[in-house]
C-alpha cells in the first residue's frame, strides 16, 4: 500500500524546448504551452509553417512519450504517477537572453504542474544548454534529443563554426586584424590597379603588412587608443592651475630659444676664426671665450623666461592664498639681477682687459636686493597673516 501511494506522487513532465523560439518567429504561437492538444496543435501549425523544422518533429516526439506514460497508466503499470506535457522557448536572440527566457517560462509551467521529475526533449545540440537550468529546479531523468535531416556530428561543427564566424566578425579585436588588414590591402590594390600600377603591387604589399607589423609591435594602436580615450575624458584644470601651466610652457619657449641663440653664436665664432682648433688643449684655450659669447646672447632670453615660469607659479600661489607666494618674489628678484651678473661675467669671459670693478658693483647690488626683498617679504607676511591663514590652516589639518 505504501509502495502505490508512493507511486501516486510522482508527477513526470514531459518538456519539449525550444531555445531559439521558433515556435513564436516561424508560427506566432505564444508559450508555455501546456497540454497535449495544444502541444498537437502548435507542432502542426509550425510544420506547416515550415515542413523541415525540427521544432515540430521534437514536439510530435514529447507527445508520443507523453503517450506511452499515459498508457502504462492505462494498463496499471506502476511506472508513472501523474503526468503532464509542456513546451517551452527562448529568444531568437540566443545566449543568456534565450536562457532568461526558458528558465521564465519553466517557472510558470512548474507552478501550473509541481513536477517531481522532468523527461527533457530537445531538437539538438543547442537546446540541451537548457539541462543545467532545469535540473536546478526539478531533477531530469531522461534527455531525448531528436536529429532530423542532419547527423549530430554535422551540427554541432555548423554550430561551432558559426560561433566562431559571429565572434570573427562582431568582436572588433578579431575583426581588426583578419577582416580590417585584408579589406585595406584589397582596397590599395583596387586603387592601384585603376591607375594601371599593377606593377608595384607586391611594393604595397609590403608596406601594409610592415605597417601593421610596426603598429603591432610598438603597440602604437593601444596607445592611440589610451590618447583618444585621455581627450575625450579630459576635462580643464583650475583657472589657477592653468595661468601656471601657461607660464611654465612660455618660459621653457623663452629659455630654449636663448640656448639656441647661445649655440649660434658658439657656432659663427668657431666658423669665424682662421683655423678652426683641432686638439683638446685648442679647445681650451678658447673655451673662456666661447662660454663668453654663449652667455652674452642667451642669458637674457633665459632669465626672462625663468621669470616668467616663477611670476605665473606666483600668480597661483596669490589666488591659492599660499605663503609661498613671498618666497617665489624673493626668488624672482634674485633671478632677475642674476642675469646682470652673468650678463657682466660674459663681457669679461669675452676681454679679460675689463677691470672687475662693475661685476663687483652688480654682484653686491644684487646681495641688497635679495636681502632687501628676503626682509619687505617677510613684513609683508606678518602684516597680511591674516590672508595666508586660511591656505596654512588647510595645510595642518591635512
Amino acid at each position: 500500500m505504501a509502495t502505490k501511494d508512493a507511486f501516486a506522487q510522482e508527477r513526470t513532465l514531459v518538456l519539449c524546448v525550444d531555445r531559439d523560439d521558433d515556435l513564436g518567429v516561424k508560427a506566432g504561437i505564444k508559450t508555455p504551452i501546456i497540454g497535449r492538444e495544444e502541444n498537437i496543435n502548435a507542432a502542426v501549425g509550425l510544420a506547416l509553417k515550415d515542413p523541415e523544422e525540427p521544432d515540430a518533429n521534437a514536439i510530435f516526439e514529447a507527445v508520443r512519450i507523453y503517450d506511452r506514460f499515459k498508457q502504462s497508466a492505462l494498463e496499471n503499470e506502476p511506472l508513472q504517477g501523474e503526468c503532464q506535457i509542456a513546451t517551452i522557448a527562448g529568444s531568437e536572440l540566443g545566449d543568456v537572453g534565450a536562457d532568461k527566457t526558458l528558465v521564465t517560462e519553466l517557472t510558470e509551467v512548474l507552478k501550473i504542474f509541481p513536477a517531481t521529475e522532468v523527461v527533457l526533449v530537445t531538437d539538438g545540440f543547442s537546446d540541451e544548454a537548457i539541462l543545467p537550468l532545469v535540473q536546478s529546479r526539478v531533477p531530469v531523468s531522461s534527455v531525448r534529443r531528436i536529429t532530423v535531416k542532419h547527423s549530430e556530428s554535422i551540427e554541432e561543427t555548423v554550430w561551432i563554426f558559426s560561433r566562431y564566424m559571429k565572434m570573427l566578425f562582431e568582436n572588433p579585436r578579431y575583426a581588426r586584424n583578419v577582416l580590417g588588414l585584408p579589406g585595406v590591402l584589397l582596397i590599395i590594390l583596387g586603387l592601384m590597379y585603376l591607375l594601371h600600377w599593377t606593377e608595384n603591387i607586391w611594393i604595397a604589399f609590403l608596406i601594409v603588412f610592415g605597417s601593421f607589423l610596426v603598429i603591432k609591435g610598438f603597440m602604437l594602436d593601444k596607445a592611440a587608443r589610451s590618447f583618444y580615450v585621455w581627450v575625450r575624458e579630459y576635462s580643464p584644470p583650475p583657472f589657477k592651475v592653468q595661468i601656471a601651466g601657461f607660464a611654465a610652457l612660455a618660459g621653457f619657449l623663452l629659455m630654449g630659444l636663448g640656448l639656441y641663440q647661445g649655440g649660434f653664436q658658439v657656432s659663427n665664432y668657431i666658423g669665424g676664426l682662421p683655423s678652426p682648433p683641432r686638439f683638446p688643449a685648442q679647445w681650451l684655450g678658447i673655451l673662456p671665450r666661447l662660454l663668453g659669447e654663449f652667455l652674452l646672447q642667451s642669458i637674457a632670453w633665459i632669465t626672462i623666461g625663468i621669470c616668467v615660469l616663477l611670476f605665473g607659479r606666483a600668480i597661483r600661489w596669490f589666488l591659492e592664498h599660499d605663503s609661498r607666494l613671498l618666497r617665489t618674489a624673493v626668488i624672482i628678484v634674485t633671478v632677475a639681477w642674476s642675469g646682470q651678473i652673468f650678463y657682466q661675467a660674459s663681457l669679461i669671459l669675452i676681454n679679460p682687459a675689463i677691470t672687475y670693478e662693475t661685476l663687483v658693483y652688480t654682484i653686491a647690488v644684487g646681495i641688497f636686493l635679495t636681502v632687501a626683498s628676503f626682509l619687505i617679504t617677510t613684513v609683508l607676511h606678518r602684516k597680511y597673516a591674516y590672508f595666508f591663514r586660511e591656505k596654512e590652516a588647510k595645510i595642518e589639518e591635512g
